[in-house]
């Protein structure tokens, strides 16, 4: 494995951008459970 050297706060950039898209990855499959069981309210 090759390793690299990063800033502290390149690597807290990093991390909190990781944590933020596994968070709308989990928020996404919450939504698309919810449409498959039917529980979508329709809003014009």
């Amino acid at each position: 494995m090759e390793m690299i050297k990063i800033s502290k706060d390149e690597y807290e950039r990093l991390k909190m951008q990781a944590d933020i898209d596994l968070d709308l990855l989990k928020q996404l499959v919450r939504s698309l459970k919810d449409i498959k069981e039917g529980r979508v309210i329709r809003v014009k």
